[in-house]
């Protein structure tokens, strides 16, 4: 039987790699196996890409070189890694996917969500996820919240303005909206174990 394809979104700062890793300790805990990964990365090729990407000064790539960058590394991470992994039956959890490429580059950047499917769709086949669970915060806790982890070291694209990150958050909730089926949206205030109790009812129907 194939497995299940999980993926957690949101903006900066709103929980997704605690979450992810919340989120499979309780799955392991039902018995199921699973793979936890991130873009862009998951793969050796991906993660080369990822230091492209995510360092070097503000302007070091266009939002269309950008868009071209994380599609290849999500091809080779899709190749390699998460659909072997449904193959054989495993859950992967993916702390961002395909969303992140339509709300940073599409939606902020402009590029446009039919560029950004039409790359998917060349580079891995045009795979979604089984379950997207965005992670919602209010902005100025989410700016907090990526202060502390961060350390004050924010990425190339994380540092970004507010401005910036506001267009993230519209094109996301957009994309919630249009895609209820797939979509849950998660309210990612409270301690962490209150949101995971939030995640694990948003894929109560797939346990």
């Amino acid at each position: 039987m194939r497995g299940r394809f999980i993926s957690l979104e949101g903006g900066e700062g709103a929980g997704k790699s605690t979450q992810l890793k919340q989120l499979a300790q309780s799955l392991r805990a039902r018995g199921l196996d699973v793979v936890e990964t991130r873009e862009p990365g998951g793969s050796r090729g991906a993660e080369a890409i990822r230091t492209l990407l995510l360092q070097g000064e503000q302007e070091r790539w266009s939002p269309r070189a950008e868009a071209l960058l994380f599609a290849a590394a999500r091809a080779d991470h899709v190749e390699r890694l998460i659909s072997p992994a449904l193959e054989r039956g495993q859950w992967v959890l993916c702390d961002r996917f395909l969303d992140s490429s339509i709300a940073y580059q599409g939606g902020a950047g402009g590029i446009g969500k039919d560029a950004i499917m039409e790359l998917h769709r060349i580079g891995s086949c045009g795979l979604l996820p089984d379950r997207t669970l965005l992670l919602e915060l209010p902005p100025e806790a989410a700016a907090a919240r990526a202060r502390q982890r961060d350390g004050g070291e924010a990425d190339r694209i994380g540092a970004r303005n507010a401005r910036y990150h506001a267009k993230v958050a519209a094109a996301f909730a957009a994309l919630a909206q249009a895609e209820a089926d797939r979509f849950r949206r998660i309210d990612a205030t409270g301690d962490a174990d209150q949101v995971t109790e939030r995640l694990i009812a948003a894929i109560a129907d797939f346990l």
